[in-house]
């Protein structure tokens, strides 16, 4: 399971506090761009319309610029495949305050289909994000310390 795309600040941005699992919607030209690792998370999340889910605002550029159909839009929304029991599951958890759903990174899955794992997050305070920073800059110090010693 190869990662083909992956939103790094996710983890900085807010707390992860499940991660699921689904299949992507996806046409022809979209798969061959992914699987050479131009799809773009960030900035996007997960929404649910009816009692279907989406990706909105990922954006999967063309495979091949000069041969794309002219309405190819690269920022539309992607149907995802999941289970009636885990969309019910995640439309209770959404609707709770301030839990998000958030896509963590798109990797290839069994026979060469693309999933995309995505979060139930809370979203972190600014205070919440300078504590991350000064533990993560301990960590190197320390690291540094013993790196020296050794």
């Amino acid at each position: 399971m190869a990662n083909l795309a992956e939103n790094r600040k996710a983890h900085f941005d807010y707390d992860i506090l499940e991660t699921f699992h689904a299949g992507i919607v996806l046409l022809g030209q979209e798969v061959k761009s992914i699987k050479l690792g131009r799809m773009q998370l960030q900035g996007s999340y997960v929404v649910f319309k009816g009692n279907e889910v989406f990706l909105v605002g990922s954006t999967v550029p063309p495979y091949q610029p000069k041969n794309t159909p002219e309405s190819y839009n690269s920022e539309r929304s992607r149907k995802l495949l999941l289970q009636k029991r885990e969309i019910s599951y995640l439309t209770g958890k959404s609707k709770e305050g301030g839990l998000t759903l958030i896509p963590l990174k798109v990797y290839t899955g069994k026979r060469g289909t693309i999933k995309l794992e995505f979060g139930l997050a809370r979203g972190r305070k600014t205070k919440d994000k300078r504590e991350e920073l000064k533990k993560r800059e301990t960590r190197r110090e320390i690291e540094r310390a013993f790196k020296q010693n050794a």
